[in-house]
């Protein structure tokens, strides 16, 4: 444990007033708490996503939704198609199911203690804390990815994750102040993140140096120590390019389940082995015409992409028959842009 706790924050928030990093969702350090609205939207953005993917993004929402009445009233579908490209869609709902929560069930104002942000959906405890530390000033123990990997290496914590995060949470416990808890808990997410990397840590620019006990093992970077990676299961599928007139046939995902609500290229089933043509929009002339893959949270995908055109005695399947030299604006989630990028490719 670093022999002196209480010094901690002092000299991490003095670090952070000279080198806080200037994002379009927050206020400059020590002054009035950003609107909460920006702090929630750019915290659930944020998840599992790097500052740089997430900048434009968040740009264009508030310039198009800048507050829960505004995003509470778009269209699934149009906001489905706006995140498209930044991943995790389940984000994407849970965001339009909460700004519709606190329309209507907070005067548009988000509560603001940890609870009642809890309460409301997607919010988890990361979450909470965040937006309640952030927008609120409320003492909260904020730990993301950074957070976690500074605390391991500043308490030398030899526990493996994930079953090692409990005792990283006490632990930042241990050092997060009453006052400026807001700016406490960036300036740990900017340390982590430009000081405290994952790989070759700059230890000799680190504010909490003398602090931290991974520094004094001389080998800061193997913490946190992590369990072996499972290897993620193999899925194969068939993305299906159905062209006709000078359009091609986009269809709309169910609701629920991957990539839920979002519009895109047809697809037969996602399985252990290849599906061939199972589920074709169309009985067509296919030809396969490549692959492409992508990796999700929990398997990793391959498709081949088979390409048609709609036969003149067939009648067009049901759909969007959209403009093929205008399909980048369909919204359509990575993996279909991939495929779509494979046949510009061939033309």
């Amino acid at each position: 444990m670093p022999a002196n706790l209480s010094a901690i924050a002092p000299a991490l928030l003095d670090w952070y007033d000279a080198n806080a990093r200037s994002l379009p969702w927050r206020a400059p350090p020590g002054a009035p708490a950003p609107d909460p609205y920006r702090v929630w939207l750019s915290e659930v953005m944020l998840q599992q996503t790097q500052v740089a993917t997430v900048r434009p993004y968040f740009e264009k929402f508030v310039a198009r939704w800048p507050d829960f009445a505004s995003l509470a009233a778009a269209e699934d579908a149009e906001l489905m198609a706006a995140w498209a490209g930044l991943g995790y869609y389940a984000r994407a709902r849970n965001l339009l199911a909460c700004a519709r929560a606190v329309a209507r069930g907070h005067g548009g104002v988000l509560p603001d203690t940890e609870e009642g942000l809890r309460a409301l959906p997607g919010l988890g405890a990361y979450t909470a804390a965040a937006v309640a530390a952030i927008a609120f000033g409320r003492r909260a123990v904020v730990v993301d990815a950074n957070v976690e990997r500074v605390v391991a290496r500043l308490f030398a914590l030899s526990q493996p994750l994930p079953a090692g995060r409990p005792a990283i949470r006490s632990a930042a416990d241990s050092i997060t102040p009453d006052l400026r808890a807001g700016d406490f808990a960036q300036a740990m997410m900017d340390l982590g993140s430009g000081i405290c990397t994952p790989r070759t840590p700059r230890c000799l620019l680190c504010p909490l140096r003398s602090q931290c006990d991974g520094f004094a093992t001389g080998n800061p970077e193997a913490f946190p120590l992590k369990a072996p990676k499972r290897e993620k299961p193999q899925r194969h599928g068939t993305i299906f390019w159905l062209e006709h007139d000078g359009r091609v046939l986009l269809v709309r995902r169910p609701a629920k389940g991957l990539l839920g609500g979002m519009r895109a290229l047809p697809t037969g089933p996602w399985a252990d082995t290849p599906p061939g043509l199972a589920e074709a929009p169309a009985d067509a002339d296919w030809q396969q015409m490549g692959a492409v893959t992508h990796g999700f949270t929990h398997f990793r995908l391959g498709c081949m992409v088979a390409a048609a055109t709609l036969p003149a005695h067939i009648s067009p399947p049901e759909g969007e028959w959209w403009p093929i030299d205008s399909l980048d604006e369909a919204g359509m989630p990575t993996v279909f842009v991939r495929a779509q990028r494979l046949m510009e490719g061939l033309r």
